[in-house]
């Protein structure tokens, strides 16, 4: 399957690609449970519940488009993760995927750690009552502010992306009179199988420092000299959407022989080994993921293995899953507004949303599924674009489904797998409104982050 990358316009009326969806799907009223979140489900009128609410309520309280999110899968999936790694390693949930106070609440319950790239992230963290010491702060270029904020609030670490780094940490926390608890990010020449803007560990990118050229290994020496750092591992993350280990094997064995290398030249074992996240969903059926428990005995192995071959103590292991814990546990409910059929090629059918609240069709030619919720249909499949209402021919929304050929104007249709990134980089592009994230749970629903109005608009823009 290819994830190049194009420019828009030029393809976006493309017919489908040879081989691509060749036949419908044998019923367009199921639902795939690899793909929707676990307490959704179809009720025998053809309404589609979550959390045991159907969505015809959800639309009519809460308006359209919006975000719904079912808090019993999240929290199920944040025990799975942690259940699976154990006492023995750490799970950071990377809050880039979606952070909101509530969330940073069911984190600090389920026993999960937090993962920050930024101050806005750290703050909401820190107002929800994360404890500081279960949050990490990454990031390519930290201001001194947020370096200053976190040090102060005593984060556990802080992830060094490069050499100024290291010196503006130490003489930030020395002059703070502290010792901050640090890990180096080294690109390990690792380019998971995934689309060119979401591969992070090849050597020609914005992260880390380089393995290749012994970058990363003169980062540790400079960090080991400074009063202000304590050098606790070596962190690494070789993209995102994968869905198999085989590249956290070569990162894992080449992470290693860093650490062998450290031990040798400096007498030094460090403690922590971070592979970072990037462990993919199931944003249509093709997808196959692998569950918590796989993944957590797959990197337990191959650490230990890695390990042993070099001589080393097996040091602690973390993770960073984000996508794979809010990912699936969310769906975006849509309004259909306006149906256009195009002869021979497909039909557009356009929804009250768009590029606005999921950028992630334009930005990464990504694939969603698509159902229609409002009720159930026995007409034929008609092959579809849903395209959203912004002023672009690159407002898709999912780029190539099959939907029942009634479907009209007022039906509602709903996108799964929407929890990771949607409304983390939602816009207000054409001053689009952005939508509510919602809860759901045990027949209940509320608002988590309220849908945004004119006011909020009118209210930053002061000429």
């Amino acid at each position: 399957m290819s994830r190049s990358a194009h420019p828009a316009g030029p393809r976006y009326a493309d017919v489908l690609p040879e081989g691509h969806y060749t036949a419908p799907p044998a019923d367009l009223n199921a639902l795939d449970p690899r793909v929707w979140s676990r307490t959704v489900g179809r009720r025998e009128d053809g309404v589609v519940t979550v959390g045991g609410i159907d969505v015809t309520r959800l639309a009519e309280e809460f308006g359209t488009p919006a975000y719904f999110l079912d808090e019993d899968d999240f929290r199920a999936r944040c025990r799975a993760w942690r259940d699976a790694f154990g006492t023995e390693a750490d799970v950071f949930y990377a809050g880039k995927a979606f952070l909101s106070r509530a969330v940073v609440r069911w984190l600090h319950e389920e026993g999960l750690n937090l993962d920050v790239c930024s101050a806005g992230e750290l703050a909401t963290a820190l107002d929800a009552g994360m404890p500081a010491e279960r949050i990490a702060l990454h990031g390519n270029n930290k201001s001194a502010d947020e370096i200053t904020r976190a040090v102060e609030a005593g984060v556990g670490r802080i992830v060094l992306d490069s050499f100024q780094e290291i010196v503006r940490v130490a003489h930030i926390a020395e002059r703070l009179g502290k010792r901050q608890r640090v890990q180096i990010r080294v690109t390990v020449g690792v380019e998971a199988h995934t689309h060119e803007f979401i591969a992070t560990a090849h050597e020609d990118q914005k992260f880390g420092l380089a393995l290749a050229g012994g970058q990363a290994a003169e980062a540790v020496r400079r960090a080991l000299k400074l009063d202000g750092l304590e050098l606790i591992g070596i962190h690494s993350h070789i993209g995102s959407q994968i869905f198999d280990t085989s590249g956290f094997e070569v990162a894992a064995h080449r992470v290693v022989g860093l650490l062998k290398e450290i031990r040798d030249e400096h007498g030094v074992e460090l403690p922590e080994i971070d592979l970072g996240g990037g462990l993919g969903i199931a944003y249509t059926s093709d997808d196959d993921p692998r569950e918590p428990h796989e993944i957590a005995r797959a990197l337990n192995d191959i650490v230990t293995r890695e390990c042993a071959a070099a001589g080393l103590a097996v040091p602690r292991l973390s993770v960073e899953p984000g996508r794979a814990i809010v990912g699936p546990t969310a769906f975006t409910l849509y309004e259909v507004g306006t149906i256009k059929e195009l002869p021979g090629l497909r039909t557009y059918v356009s929804v009250d949303g768009g590029m606005s609240d999921n950028i992630r069709t334009a930005l990464y030619d990504a694939e969603y599924s698509v159902a229609l919720v409002s009720r159930t249909s026995t007409a034929e499949p008609m092959l579809s674009r849903v395209v959203g209402k912004h002023c672009e021919s690159g407002d898709i929304v999912v780029r190539d489904a099959f939907l029942p050929a009634d479907v009209a104007p007022g039906d509602l249709l709903a996108v799964p797998a929407t929890g990771a990134y949607c409304r983390s980089m939602a816009s207000n592009y054409n001053h689009a409104l952005r939508p509510p994230v919602v809860a759901v749970k045990d027949g209940a629903a509320r608002v988590i982050v309220r849908r945004e109005t004119e006011e909020d608009l009118f209210r930053l823009d002061v000429g």
